[in-house]
């Protein structure tokens, strides 16, 4: 007769970032089984917010050995839409592209992430950063350690050229546009070109139509992260004037 096992309830909390963004980076975790707890960190050369937050929950789900009910608790939106809104399952059906001109970015986590997720039943959880949560603070800490640290190693996937090359300076946080600058946002799930969130979509405040004028957008893409918006041909919608119907 075949022994029946348990499969064990996990908790992984995660959280990870860059400084300046990209610069040197850090992740940390924390893996809590039956009040035992395991915490872990690693510091990166050259890195983004947003690679550190997608390694920080790689990083976790790599270190079970065996099928895990995984509950993971993290900060990260970013994270969390690509996965639960199936934005990364999309990507890599059209072999890691977000539409015909755009290459999906941190495509090679993506994919490891979702190889992670398929041997465990995973469920994600947003907690909001900095905001007091024992776990987040914690891990908060930890990437802070592992981005301090000495031992720094290479984000071997990152593509420098793919973001914005971001100047910290106090007097005009001024920044230099690389390629992302051209890339076009057109669709939920594009990535910012800020700051590489994804966008969601947004419905606009209703206002009262000014008698000239020929068009509103019915949606605009926004993103969460650093509230930039973006217009888009798809929802905008044009306004027919009767009076000139029959002309």
């Amino acid at each position: 007769m075949k022994k029946w096992t348990k499969i064990p309830d996990i908790e992984l909390y995660s959280d990870g970032g860059a400084e300046p963004n990209p610069g040197k980076g850090g992740f940390g975790v924390i893996l809590s089984y039956q009040g035992k707890r395991k915490e872990f960190f690693q510091g990166y050369k050259l890195t983004t917010n947003n690679r550190m937050e997608l390694m920080g929950v790689i990083f976790g789900l790599e270190r079970l050995k065996t099928e895990s009910n995984v509950q993971v608790f993290t900060d990260s939106k970013y994270v969390i839409d690509g996965i639960t809104k199936g934005w990364a399952e999309k990507w890599k059906k059209n072999e890691w592209k977000r539409n015909k001109n755009s290459p999906a970015i941190n495509s090679d986590l993506w994919d490891r992430l979702l190889n992670a997720i398929s041997k465990h039943n995973v469920e994600f959880n947003w907690v909001k950063g900095h905001a007091g949560h024992r776990e987040n603070e914690r891990c908060d800490t930890l990437a802070n350690i592992g981005l301090n640290s000495e031992e720094l190693i290479e984000d071997v996937g990152y593509e420098p050229k793919e973001i914005y090359n971001i100047q910290n300076s106090p007097a005009n946080k001024s920044f230099t546009k690389t390629k992302k600058s051209k890339i076009k946002i057109e669709n939920v799930g594009d990535e910012c070109r800020k700051c590489g969130e994804l966008v969601i979509k947004k419905t606009p405040k209703k206002k009262k139509i000014k008698p000239d004028q020929s068009y509103y957008f019915e949606y605009y893409l926004f993103c969460p992260s650093c509230k930039t918006m973006y217009m888009t041909e798809d929802g905008k919608r044009e306004i027919v004037n009767e009076n000139k119907l029959f002309e």
